[in-house]
Protein backbone atom coordinates (compact mmCIF):
# COMPACT_ATOMS: atom_id res chain seq x y z
CA UNK A 1 0.00 0.00 0.00
CA UNK A 2 1.27 3.46 -1.15
CA UNK A 3 1.03 6.35 1.21
CA UNK A 4 -1.76 8.17 -0.02
CA UNK A 5 -2.99 10.27 2.83
CA UNK A 6 -1.27 12.73 5.44
CA UNK A 7 -0.72 10.80 9.44
CA UNK A 8 -2.71 13.32 11.85
CA UNK A 9 -1.97 12.46 15.52
CA UNK A 10 -4.21 9.65 16.33
CA UNK A 11 -4.96 7.57 19.93
CA UNK A 12 -5.70 4.28 19.67
CA UNK A 13 -7.17 4.04 23.69
CA UNK A 14 -6.53 0.32 25.54
CA UNK A 15 -9.35 -1.98 24.84
CA UNK A 16 -10.29 0.21 21.17
CA UNK A 17 -7.97 -2.02 18.94
CA UNK A 18 -9.73 -3.64 16.29
CA UNK A 19 -9.12 -7.67 16.89
CA UNK A 20 -8.66 -10.62 14.55
CA UNK A 21 -8.73 -14.04 14.38
CA UNK A 22 -6.30 -15.58 11.87
CA UNK A 23 -4.46 -18.22 11.75
CA UNK A 24 -4.50 -19.07 15.13
CA UNK A 25 -3.51 -15.90 16.70
CA UNK A 26 -5.29 -13.02 18.05
CA UNK A 27 -4.32 -9.44 16.58
CA UNK A 28 -5.26 -6.30 18.07
CA UNK A 29 -4.61 -3.61 15.27
CA UNK A 30 -3.40 -0.80 16.87
CA UNK A 31 -2.22 1.72 14.23
CA UNK A 32 -3.24 0.73 10.12
CA UNK A 33 -3.19 2.23 7.31
CA UNK A 34 -6.18 4.95 8.14
CA UNK A 35 -4.40 6.03 11.33
CA UNK A 36 -0.58 6.25 9.51
CA UNK A 37 -1.76 7.53 6.19
CA UNK A 38 -0.66 4.52 4.89
CA UNK A 39 3.11 4.39 6.35
CA UNK A 40 2.64 1.36 8.75
CA UNK A 41 0.44 -1.25 10.92
CA UNK A 42 1.39 -1.86 14.51
CA UNK A 43 -0.51 -4.68 16.15
CA UNK A 44 0.09 -6.91 19.20
CA UNK A 45 -0.13 -10.78 18.20
CA UNK A 46 -0.58 -13.53 20.44
CA UNK A 47 0.19 -16.64 19.59
CA UNK A 48 -0.74 -20.17 21.45
CA UNK A 49 1.61 -22.37 22.56
CA UNK A 50 2.80 -24.56 19.08
CA UNK A 51 1.69 -21.88 16.59
CA UNK A 52 2.59 -19.90 14.41
CA UNK A 53 2.22 -18.93 10.55
CA UNK A 54 4.15 -21.35 7.61
CA UNK A 55 6.91 -19.92 6.42
CA UNK A 56 6.24 -17.19 3.98
CA UNK A 57 8.01 -13.96 2.81
CA UNK A 58 6.73 -10.66 2.17
CA UNK A 59 7.10 -8.93 -1.36
CA UNK A 60 6.32 -5.33 -0.28
CA UNK A 61 6.44 -4.93 3.07
CA UNK A 62 9.22 -5.22 5.91
CA UNK A 63 8.10 -6.96 9.24
CA UNK A 64 9.94 -6.63 13.24
CA UNK A 65 8.62 -8.63 15.73
CA UNK A 66 9.18 -7.26 18.83
CA UNK A 67 8.76 -10.11 21.70
CA UNK A 68 7.11 -9.33 24.60
CA UNK A 69 6.07 -12.05 26.79
CA UNK A 70 6.45 -15.91 25.94
CA UNK A 71 9.00 -17.90 24.56
CA UNK A 72 9.92 -17.39 20.50
CA UNK A 73 11.89 -19.05 17.62
CA UNK A 74 12.29 -17.20 14.77
CA UNK A 75 13.19 -18.96 11.48
CA UNK A 76 16.19 -16.20 9.76
CA UNK A 77 18.27 -17.76 6.69
CA UNK A 78 16.78 -21.34 6.81
CA UNK A 79 18.14 -21.64 10.31
CA UNK A 80 15.82 -21.76 13.39
CA UNK A 81 17.08 -19.35 16.53
CA UNK A 82 14.93 -18.81 19.84
CA UNK A 83 14.77 -15.57 21.39
CA UNK A 84 14.29 -14.52 24.72
CA UNK A 85 11.50 -11.96 25.64
CA UNK A 86 12.55 -8.34 25.01
CA UNK A 87 14.50 -9.61 21.99
CA UNK A 88 13.46 -7.43 18.49
CA UNK A 89 13.97 -9.47 15.01
CA UNK A 90 13.69 -7.69 11.43
CA UNK A 91 12.66 -9.55 8.34
CA UNK A 92 13.02 -7.57 5.60
CA UNK A 93 10.83 -7.87 2.27
CA UNK A 94 11.89 -10.66 0.05
CA UNK A 95 13.83 -12.86 3.27
CA UNK A 96 11.66 -15.69 3.83
CA UNK A 97 10.69 -16.28 7.81
CA UNK A 98 8.22 -17.40 10.38
CA UNK A 99 8.30 -18.03 14.25
CA UNK A 100 6.70 -20.23 16.24
CA UNK A 101 5.57 -20.10 19.95
CA UNK A 102 8.02 -22.89 21.57
CA UNK A 103 7.15 -22.06 25.31
CA UNK A 104 3.90 -23.83 27.11
CA UNK A 105 1.93 -20.10 27.51
CA UNK A 106 0.98 -17.71 24.92
CA UNK A 107 3.77 -15.77 22.54
CA UNK A 108 2.96 -12.01 22.64
CA UNK A 109 4.51 -9.81 20.17
CA UNK A 110 4.16 -6.48 19.21
CA UNK A 111 4.82 -6.32 15.26
CA UNK A 112 5.52 -3.47 12.98
CA UNK A 113 4.76 -3.60 9.04
CA UNK A 114 5.83 -1.21 6.76
CA UNK A 115 4.28 -0.15 4.43
CA UNK A 116 0.68 -0.12 5.95
CA UNK A 117 -2.35 -2.41 4.83
CA UNK A 118 -1.52 -5.84 6.03
CA UNK A 119 -4.33 -5.41 8.15
CA UNK A 120 -6.67 -5.70 5.58
CA UNK A 121 -5.16 -8.74 4.86
CA UNK A 122 -5.76 -10.54 8.49
CA UNK A 123 -9.03 -9.00 7.96
CA UNK A 124 -9.70 -10.80 5.36
CA UNK A 125 -7.88 -13.87 5.73
CA UNK A 126 -9.85 -13.90 9.52
CA UNK A 127 -12.95 -13.85 7.43
CA UNK A 128 -11.87 -17.23 6.67
CA UNK A 129 -10.82 -18.50 9.14
CA UNK A 130 -14.42 -17.70 10.86
CA UNK A 131 -16.28 -20.10 8.47
CA UNK A 132 -17.90 -22.78 10.33
CA UNK A 133 -16.07 -25.96 8.31
CA UNK A 134 -13.07 -23.83 8.38
CA UNK A 135 -10.72 -22.05 6.27
CA UNK A 136 -10.54 -22.57 1.99
CA UNK A 137 -7.11 -22.51 1.56
CA UNK A 138 -7.19 -22.48 -1.96
CA UNK A 139 -8.89 -19.06 -0.48
CA UNK A 140 -6.46 -17.85 2.21
CA UNK A 141 -3.28 -18.93 -0.84
CA UNK A 142 -5.75 -16.01 -3.40
CA UNK A 143 -5.74 -13.84 -0.89
CA UNK A 144 -2.12 -14.25 0.12
CA UNK A 145 -0.99 -13.61 -3.53
CA UNK A 146 -3.40 -10.51 -3.88
CA UNK A 147 -1.13 -9.44 -1.27
CA UNK A 148 2.09 -10.53 -2.45
CA UNK A 149 2.45 -13.03 0.40
CA UNK A 150 3.79 -15.87 -0.64
CA UNK A 151 4.07 -19.27 1.64
CA UNK A 152 7.11 -21.24 0.55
Amino acid sequence: MSTTATAAPWITRAGESQIIHAFGDEMHIHLGARETGGQYTLFTDVTPPGGGPPPHLHHAEDEWFHVLEGRAAFLKDGVWEEVPAGSTVFMPKGSVHTFKNVGDGPLKQLITVVPAGIENYFARCGEEFAKPDGPDMAGILAISAEHDIVFV
